[in-house]
């Protein structure tokens, strides 16, 4: 889970992640989208974050490339 922490005397935004993001070791595997996909979210479902996949694969297929695709796989998991 997200916290978000605005001041009142600045203009920043501090993200705070309460919830560790699994590893997803993607180096080495083939490039596709849908390889990478099923790497993240079985990282998720071994971390016991199996809740958030169908939200990472819905916001997977409706992303516009691959490059957003794979900036939100990073949402979800450190891609290694």
């Amino acid at each position: 889970m997200l916290v978000e922490t605005m001041s009142n005397n600045s203009n920043f935004k501090t993200m705070e992640n309460t919830t560790e993001k699994p590893v997803a070791k993607v180096v080495g595997e083939d490039g596709n989208v849908f390889v990478t996909l099923g790497i993240c979210t079985r990282a998720l479902k071994k971390a016991g974050q199996g809740d958030k996949v169908k939200e990472l694969t819905d916001r997977v297929f409706n992303s516009g490339s691959y490059s957003e695709a794979l900036c939100i796989m990073m949402d979800y998991c450190e891609l290694e």
